[in-house]
């Protein structure tokens, strides 16, 4: 889940939940051979107003747990004051033996967002230097399919990406000098021949992934590399034909022998689009890849190109021991990263300018067996940006 939160009481409801969770999922493991935790979520945000929902995890093995890595579901349902309603189940399935990965994003905005133009950088370099708001309608079906090949942890296969915005408005958050200014949306939509109002994106992709991690949702070690190119053909439904790329990397460096989660974390991808012309809000742009996990410090969105590179760097790390009876209840985390994308037509260049942010984080661990931790962080981006994030699992 990413939502940019102003917590009330969110602390004070892990700590409440927290050890009754240790015990009681702890059981439900061993006899039900699944462990989910679920937790009430009363948030606010300026974007959103007040937020009230409900959001969950559920792991389990779908086979012998030394040769088949735990399968993650992660979903929620969250409405707001300001009458938006975000939906979504991601998920992450390892059938017997990994002979297959299955990869599942499915979303179903009534939302809006914040837009910044395209390119990294200052707002003054950006053809169009306001901020906009957007109100949309978003249905996303993601799912990927792949095989492994033989023993090894490489896998390949194809996938099904659709993305439906529709009953899109967008307006300026201040006035502007120019009346006849248009916003971001309705010029590239108008420039590259789309409806501004509404439109839609649907492709197949071709994958190769590697995967070596120990544990998905709390590795401690392993590598992980994604490839994947997305062919949008208008004869199955896209407005336009067109291609992106996305180039993924992940990886995991131990700190101690005694500490298997004291680390350094690395994650770093690009997203690009390849050939034609993709929708505005189908670009590449932060906080948009799989769990919404990119640019902790920016808005999702906030960034966003024709190509998009980004990379981040995380230290997590143990507390020290103050509850004998659960010594990995608590942890924490320090971390940076930068993203860059460009404009072409506004003569904005991939690496012109890193938007950077660094930030900090607790982690309480819920469910010792499916190493399930709800995650609280804080982070300070560039232009006055900043955020809480409340979220379960590692970022990466």
């Amino acid at each position: 889940m990413r939502q940019t939160l102003n917590i009330s009481f969110v602390v004070l409801l892990l700590s409440a939940v927290s050890s009754y969770a240790q015990d009681s999922l702890s059981a439900s493991f061993k006899e039900k051979k699944i462990a989910f935790v679920v937790l009430p979520l009363v948030a606010s945000a300026p974007a959103n107003g007040f937020m009230f929902g409900i959001s969950g995890t559920a792991g389990w093995y779908l086979g012998d747990k030394t040769t088949t890595t735990l399968s993650d579901v992660i979903a929620a349902a969250i409405y707001t004051t300001k009458k938006q309603s975000i939906n979504f189940i991601k998920s992450d399935i390892f059938l017997r033996d990994d002979q297959w990965v299955l990869k599942g994003d499915w979303r179903i905005f009534f939302s809006t967002a914040e837009t910044f133009g395209l390119g990294s950088g200052p707002p003054e370099v950006k053809p169009i230097p306001y901020e906009q708001q957007v109100d949309f309608n978003f249905f996303r079906i993601h799912e990927t399919a792949l095989k492994r090949f033989r023993d090894s942890r490489f896998f390949a296969g194809i996938g099904y990406h659709l993305d439906s915005h529709y009953s899109i408005e967008d307006k300026f958050n201040e006035p502007v000098p120019d009346s006849t200014l248009q916003t971001s949306n309705d010029f590239y939509s108008e420039t590259n021949g789309f409806n501004p109002t509404h439109y839609l994106l649907s492709g197949i992709s071709l994958n190769a992934l590697y995967d070596s991690r120990d544990n998905p949702v709390f590795p401690l070690r392993g590598h992980y590399a994604l490839a994947s190119f997305r062919i949008n053909e208008t004869f199955l439904g896209s407005d336009k034909n067109s291609t992106m790329l996305w180039l993924e990397y992940r990886d995991y460096f131990r700190l101690s022998k005694t500490k298997p989660r004291h680390l350094i974390a690395l994650w770093t991808y690009a997203n690009l689009v390849t050939s034609g012309a993709v929708p505005y809000l189908d670009l590449p742009a932060v906080g948009w890849d799989q769990y919404g996990r990119s640019a902790r410090g920016y808005k999702q969105g906030q960034i966003r190109g024709y190509d998009l590179v980004y990379g981040e760097l995380e230290w997590r790390f143990p507390f020290p021991v103050i509850f004998h009876r659960w010594p990995d209840l608590l942890g924490g985390v320090l971390f940076a990263n930068a993203s860059t994308a460009n404009d072409p037509d506004a003569g904005i260049g991939l690496f012109e300018y890193v938007d950077p942010a660094v930030g900090l984080g607790l982690r309480v661990m819920l469910s010792k067996k499916s190493k399930t931790n709800v995650t609280l962080d804080f982070a300070i981006g560039k232009y006055q940006s900043t955020g809480f994030y409340l979220d379960f699992n590692e970022a990466f």
